[in-house]
């Protein structure tokens, strides 16, 4: 691991909405960095929250790893307070429209482009199904895996409403996820994390239950 170089974590709640449903929802909010610079995985709720976990180091991006407005939310205030751009896959544009019709994100996520903040080098991993341009964030380096709301201790994302599609995230998590190292720590878009050797194992047992 990089010297200095580590990843924080903070909860923020309000709600998820789509097709005419609204849930209440807590979602982790991921900042990797070191005592200078970060990077912020999912603006989620609470802009004012995120920008005092950041402290005094420049935030270098705001990565977006899907669109669903619980994840999104807080993006463009945290943006303008801070100057940080933010990314998202252009696939999921449609989804972003739906919360932010006059503000666009500034840079695009797409495979294999890799995003540097402290010395650690990220990968951003393709992985739709949940959401059409949703994607993931692998940095080797901190044996992490940021997974967004694609893989879960326990199973997929949800793919029951718009824009998402159970057999496509299936391939997602078992062609880009499941083949990374055992150890690799995978850090949700909601609730604790898990382990990719903890999820391998159960692959059919999801493709068998349909969720």
């Amino acid at each position: 691991m990089t010297a200095g170089a580590r990843i924080g974590h903070l909860v923020t709640s309000g709600t998820f909405s789509l097709d005419g449903g609204v849930w209440d929802v807590d979602n982790n909010v991921w900042i990797i960095g070191d005592d200078t610079e970060a990077l912020v995985v999912d603006a989620a709720h609470d802009a004012e929250a995120v920008a005092e976990a950041l402290g005094g180091r420049t935030l270098r991006a705001i990565v977006c790893t899907h669109a669903h407005d619980d994840h999104i939310g807080a993006a463009p205030a945290l943006a303008a307070r801070t100057g940080a751009p933010i990314l998202l896959h252009p696939d999921d544009l449609p989804l972003w429209k739906l919360t932010h019709p006059g503000r666009l994100p500034d840079g695009e996520l797409v495979d294999g482009r890799t995003l540097t903040v402290a010395g650690v080098e990220l990968t951003v991993l393709h992985t739709p199904g949940h959401a059409p341009g949703a994607v993931c964030l692998y940095a080797p380096a901190l044996t992490a895996l940021f997974s967004g709301d694609t893989l879960f201790a326990g199973g997929p994302g949800a793919t029951g409403r718009s824009y998402s599609h159970f057999p496509t995230i299936v391939g997602s998590i078992r062609d880009r996820l499941l083949t990374l190292p055992g150890d690799t720590v995978v850090h949700t878009g909601h609730g604790g994390t898990t382990t990719i050797a903890a999820e391998r194992p159960h692959l059919q047992e999801w493709i068998d239950r349909g969720f």
